[in-house]
């Protein structure tokens, strides 16, 4: 069988202008989601490695559940699923919102786990014979050190869900999937709509890289 196909990249340039307004959906999905996931991670790691067990069981249960089930199915079970429980409708922007934020969170707590335990006992031990109280040392000693540990994994956090939201064009957000789709619909051009499509969203992923790139050189990240 012969097939015949020339890929028409005047199709494939002249398809950006119309998914240039899918970058911003993108960004205010991801970048807004993982600001409120920060929060939750910060919460839940902290209650991570609580001595107490009634802190510890619900972080534990959060996380389990937030990072093993998968996030097309957590976005699809808030649009869908929440407003058969609150009376309402979701609207699709508050619902990608809210997973990526739910399941950031999750990841983010044990990053938050792993950066606050990778700090050595004798620091706090320091600060305390120095008349700093857990509270303080803490907040002045391990925290601060632990997040230059944690910005590397966050960084690679940020770069998993800026992928993410290109599975949210199920629920009608309009991000850069959606575009495409939206675009290819008029046009039959799908090879050269997803290359575009794909191509845009490395270049956002490939600066969020190159700034962490920069970070660590700078040494303000890591150890």
């Amino acid at each position: 069988m012969e097939v015949n196909f020339q890929f028409d990249w005047a199709a494939a340039f002249g398809s950006i202008p119309h998914l240039l307004p899918g970058i911003p959906w993108t960004l205010m999905i991801s970048f807004g989601g993982l600001a409120i996931g920060f929060v939750i991670g910060i919460v839940f790691g902290l209650m991570r490695i609580s001595p107490s067990r009634w802190m510890r069981l619900p972080a534990v249960f959060y996380i389990e559940v937030f990072r093993g089930t998968p996030i097309l199915v957590q976005v699809l079970f808030i649009f869908y699923g929440l407003p058969q429980l609150l009376g309402g409708p979701i609207n699709a922007l508050t619902a990608g919102i809210a997973a990526i934020a739910v399941n950031s969170g999750a990841y983010i707590s044990e990053v938050v786990r792993g950066g606050v335990q990778s700090i050595e006992r004798g620091q706090r031990e320091a600060a305390l014979s120095l008349g700093l109280s857990r509270t303080q040392a803490f907040r002045y000693v391990i925290w601060p050190q632990a997040f230059r540990r944690m910005i590397p994994p966050l960084g690679n956090q940020g770069i998993i869900s800026i992928k993410d939201t290109s599975l949210f064009s199920v629920i009608g957000v309009g991000e850069l999937v959606r575009q495409g789709q939206i675009y290819i619909a008029t046009t039959f051009t799908a090879l050269e709509v997803y290359l575009m499509v794909a191509l845009l969203y490395l270049a956002i992923t490939w600066s969020l890289s190159l700034l962490l790139r920069v970070l660590e050189r700078r040494g303000l990240v890591g150890q």
